[in-house]
């Protein structure tokens, strides 16, 4: 039986246990490279990522252990995502990453890796490292011929949680339903089908098979949810998830975000109910006199931050007092992430 959930997902059994963590937003995506030699034309990664050797933690780039546990100790996760490109193609980087996170975060911080490299000594190497749970998304050439494949090794002797992570693509249902049976058949634990989607670095290739967009919303591939529920349908025994575009930003995204801006919000910030931080900020030349004069005014010490070139006041204060103030005030909203993307800016006088 299908069972719907949030956003137009859907699934049959259970879950796998790593989209039961990022369903509640409390895992870390840690993109590892964008290196792989796989070459799958509706790879959505973006072009700042793709085929280069760079490592992200959730949005912010970074380049030391230090700052990779202080991203995941920013949003208090509780278990990662790792991925890439393939990150496997580094796997003594990949190997070291899961131990510091064990290390440093215990046994129970769960983490899940997708990879579309099978490989069993590799896999081993994984497991042996404190992995729970190995997503393998073979490209699509290879569905129908599995069996060609070390999977079936793989799935013999793991004791990780073992998934089939893959495109729903419209048109090629049989081709995942042999891909489902044969994951079955070989004892895999879960499949996850995920809603095509348009990006920037899969677009030319969207455009040239006659994809279209579902609609002016999103950036999902029409037909793609329609793909997904057949195979739903016909295959039974195997829990399949089929995993929405709205649900991935709707739900996983923006429970990340509430998650994060909470643990960092300051005193003079506020957090909405979309996870985004509301912060109010002046502009001054001098921004010390600026300071006394807020502070002579009554405003608390505690609700005022001196940033490199504003002042930072908390916004419901600032929203009271910017008409009377000879400085231009303004409200800010901003994702909570290393980037402070700005949402929306509202002049207060």
């Amino acid at each position: 039986m299908i069972k719907e959930l949030e956003c137009g997902s859907a699934c049959t059994g259970d879950l796998a246990r790593g989209c039961e963590y990022c369903i509640e937003g409390s895992k870390m995506v840690l993109f590892v490279t964008g290196e792989c030699s796989w070459g799958c034309e509706y790879c959505p990664v973006s072009l700042e990522k793709k085929g280069k050797d760079v490592i992200y933690a959730n949005e912010a780039r970074v380049f030391t252990d230090e700052e990779i546990i202080a991203e995941a100790e920013s949003m208090d996760a509780e278990g990662t995502g790792i991925t890439g490109g393939d990150p496997l193609r580094c796997i003594d980087r990949t190997v070291r990453m899961i131990r510091l996170l064990k290390e440093r975060f215990g046994e129970d911080h769960h983490i899940h890796l997708y990879t579309a490299t099978i490989d069993p000594e590799k896999t081993r190497l994984l497991e042996e490292a404190g992995l729970d749970e190995i997503r393998f998304h073979p490209p699509r050439r290879m569905w129908t011929h599995m069996r060609d494949t070390a999977l079936e090794e793989i799935a013999s002797f793991t004791k990780m949680d073992a998934g089939i992570e893959i495109p729903a693509i419209p048109g090629a249902e049989d081709e995942i339903i042999s891909l489902v049976n044969y994951a079955k058949s070989i004892g895999i634990k879960f499949v996850n089908l995920n809603e095509l989607e348009f990006s920037e670095s899969n677009w030319d290739m969207m455009d040239k098979n006659g994809y279209e967009i579902r609609d002016e919303i999103s950036a999902a591939v029409l037909g793609s949810e329609e793909c997904a529920g057949y195979v739903m349908e016909k295959c039974s025994g195997i829990g399949i998830h089929f995993c929405s575009s709205p649900f991935k930003d709707g739900v996983q995204l923006r429970r990340r975000l509430i998650r994060k801006a909470e643990n960092v919000c300051a005193d003079y910030q506020a957090v909405t109910e979309d996870g985004t931080l509301i912060r109010g900020f002046l502009y001054a030349e001098d921004l010390l006199k600026a300071r006394e004069e807020l502070l002579s005014a009554g405003v608390e010490e505690e609700m005022i931050a001196v940033l490199d070139n504003k002042l930072e006041v908390a916004p419901w204060i600032l929203e009271e007092i910017a008409p009377d103030l000879k400085y231009k005030c303004v409200i800010s909203e901003q994702y909570p992430t290393a980037d402070g993307l700005e949402v929306e800016r509202t002049p207060l006088n």
